[in-house]
């Protein structure tokens, strides 16, 4: 968390910068864990200061700023980061501010409670690099059908672990990917190379309704109440959650379950056993043994 629909309604949130000038940069004092800042503060004002932002763009889970000297400012939340038009929940956990001229909006906050996320100025070739298509896959919701079979079928891992995988695609994270495949009715421990051309098609047009849809919701705002979209407000999709943080619960689309929780890649998963059916296992066969000379 955040993860795409987050990012992208902070995307859509701040988009009337766009044309405005980054007059200032400043670093606020933070007793907490700093952030990740590269390059170095003084290098960072030096190209950004004086620059105008000619596109805000998302890359995966990363909010980027595209600016007109063809660096791009990359904001990445991780856990808590939030990007912010309004005041900040709090001045204690606020890491930078930029500065903005000629355009409607004063002021770009970045906040982040706990300290987990970065801010990289790159430039086109270090960007490539850092993000472009031999780092990350497909944006999730652009990627087509039979993309996404080609990426992962041929994969012997759980496909819930996969699809956190922002090299095989980019923007699911643990909440989404359990709301995906609960839609999909797909049990989130099957194979991926044991799934059918019809179950692709189903994860594929169930990954394109839940994150539209979250984006509409403008994101999930969980128990701890750290998300908060552009303008220091809670997201509400959270009221639509199928799967996620309901063990215990009677399964809401089938009436039958029980939702379960399991441990994948060290991530809590949540699935619906009535609705999510695994597949019959292969079965190993045990080798032949060999028949001795002159027994039956």
């Amino acid at each position: 968390m955040p993860e795409l629909p987050e990012v992208e309604t902070m995307r859509r949130g701040i988009l009337k910068i766009e044309g405005s000038r980054v007059e200032k940069i400043e670093w606020l004092p933070c007793r907490l864990k700093p952030i990740l800042t590269a390059p170095a503060k003084h290098l960072f004002r030096r190209r950004a200061v004086g620059q105008r932002i000619m596109k805000v763009d998302r890359v995966g889970k990363r909010l980027v700023l595209r600016l007109e000297g063809g660096d791009s400012l990359v904001i990445e939340p991780r856990m808590t980061g939030l990007v912010l038009l309004a005041d900040p929940p709090d001045r204690e956990h606020l890491r930078l501010r930029l500065q903005l001229a000629a355009g409607p909006a004063k002021n770009i906050w970045y906040w982040d409670r706990r300290g987990l996320g970065s801010v990289r100025l790159l430039s086109e070739r270090a960007f490539e690099k850092a993000l472009g298509p031999s780092k990350l896959g497909p944006d999730a919701l652009d990627i087509s059908s039979q993309d996404l079979a080609d990426r992962l079928s041929s994969s012997r891992r759980e496909i819930k672990v996969a699809l956190l995988d922002q090299r095989a695609l980019a923007g699911i994270g643990n909440l989404y990917a359990a709301e995906i495949l609960h839609l999909a009715a797909i049990h989130p421990q099957a194979r991926c190379d044991h799934l059918k051309p019809s179950q692709w098609l189903s994860l594929h047009q169930a990954m394109q309704e839940i994150l539209s849809q979250a984006i509409a919701y403008e994101g999930s705002t969980l128990s701890d109440g750290t998300y908060r979209n552009a303008l220091n407000q809670a997201g509400s999709f959270q009221s639509q959650h199928r799967i996620y943080d309901r063990a215990g619960e009677i399964c809401t689309s089938c009436g039958a379950g029980t939702v379960l929780r399991i441990v994948q890649a060290q991530r809590s998963t949540f699935f619906c056993p009535a609705c999510q059916v695994r597949g019959p296992l292969r079965r190993k066969t045990k080798p032949m043994r060999r028949r001795q000379p002159g027994t039956v």
